[in-house]
């Protein structure tokens, strides 16, 4: 697929944004709805100057597009999913943190090919393109409580506070709205994604937790927690605070690339979430004495001083453990029932240095069930 190319490309950008980059992006990424988006588009805001196309497609510093053409932005172009740039993956409605992108990020979209799905790599490889990409997709589709435009496998599966439904048919999805910011974790050799997100529903912004689990371009595993005021009961639970998540997450820059020589590997990220999960409370390793914790937002706890070994009986299991060493994050998913009859837990934890920064989790009542057991 060829994206059109123009010498001075500030009026054409200026005119998308009148009739909605993310239409037009969106359109682009379907062979049937390019020529027809790219018709429409050029025919009200004119051929750029000169009215030339190029044939090269390619990105520049100012977040062009990529061969296969994504929408352009100004935070670094994307590519054939959707994926963004230096903003660190976030769309404009979903207020991402912007406190870093992914390397190369700089230089806009990465070039992709006619492979649609494929994230910008040959082969249908999995990429950080896609998965960035495919949860700016999500949450663009839930604003508009529209799962329609999604690339679902015709078996996917979709839980929601560990209850298994059809996608967009939830009383969440028809009421959300934009998304006001997300942190992210990109697992490439799981093809998975994972986000902490505040989504209002209605005046009441809420906690909410995604995983993304992607097969040859297509979504299989769509897990949701949504966290409503009440919904989380333990005696020891505090009240959610969505605000606080956004307030936090600069500080701690949850997209910030961690340098090589302070990256934890993949095995060490898996092995610090694995641990906590297991040896709970005496798993907590290696953290800062600034490390704050969260729960839905809320509280604002130590992270811990203990650091026990695993005890002969787990204390908890985890079902998932995801792993972005770029980033620093590792994210688990298990049941917490310390004390309590059981909930849905989805646990995230920036690294660096050897040292842990943070750890936010997210918690809903569920009765011990997960909806994937």
């Amino acid at each position: 697929m060829i994206a059109p190319h123009f010498s001075d490309p500030e009026p054409f950008f200026d005119c998308v944004s009148v009739l909605s980059r993310r239409r037009l992006s969106r359109s682009l990424f379907r062979p049937a709805g390019f020529g027809l988006a790219l018709t429409l588009t050029l025919g009200a805001c004119g051929n750029g100057v000169n009215g030339a196309v190029s044939n090269t497609g390619g990105a520049d510093n100012s977040g062009g597009q990529a061969a296969t053409g994504g929408g352009s932005g100004q935070t670094g172009g994307n590519s054939s999913t959707g994926g963004r740039g230096a903003s660190g993956g976030a769309p404009a409605n979903a207020g991402g943190t912007a406190s870093g992108g992914d390397d190369g990020a700089s230089t806009g979209g990465t070039g992709g090919t006619d492979d649609v799905g494929s994230g910008g790599a040959a082969n249908g490889a999995c990429t950080r393109e896609l998965l960035d990409g495919l949860l700016d997709d999500y949450f663009a589709a839930l604003s508009a409580g529209d799962a329609s435009s999604l690339p679902l496998a015709a078996d996917v599966k979709f839980t929601e506070n560990a209850e298994e439904a059809e996608i967009g048919s939830t009383e969440f999805w028809m009421n959300a709205g934009d998304t006001k910011h997300s942190q992210r974790a990109l697992d490439t050799e799981e093809c998975s994604a994972a986000a902490q997100a505040v989504v209002p529903e209605g005046g009441t912004d809420l906690p909410v937790a995604v995983r993304l689990k992607v097969d040859g371009g297509e979504l299989t595993e769509i897990e949701t927690i949504v966290v409503r005021p009440g919904d989380y009961t333990a005696s020891f639970a505090v009240a959610s605070n969505p605000g606080a998540i956004i307030d936090i997450s600069e500080d701690i820059g949850w997209h910030d690339v961690v340098p090589e020589g302070e990256r934890a590997t993949r095995e060490e990220l898996i092995s610090w979430m694995d641990k906590y999960f297991r040896a709970f409370p005496q798993g907590v390793c290696d953290v800062t004495q600034a490390c704050i914790r969260l729960e839905n937002g809320g509280g604002n706890f130590n992270c811990g001083e203990s650091c026990g070994s695993i005890p002969g009986n787990n204390v908890f299991d985890p079902r998932i453990i995801l792993a972005d060493v770029e980033r620093g994050i590792a994210v688990g998913f298990t049941i917490f029932d310390f004390m309590t009859v059981g909930h849905l837990d989805m646990h995230m934890m920036k690294m660096s240095g050897g040292e842990v920064h943070a750890v936010h989790a997210m918690l809903r009542d569920t009765n011990g069930e997960s909806g994937w057991e």
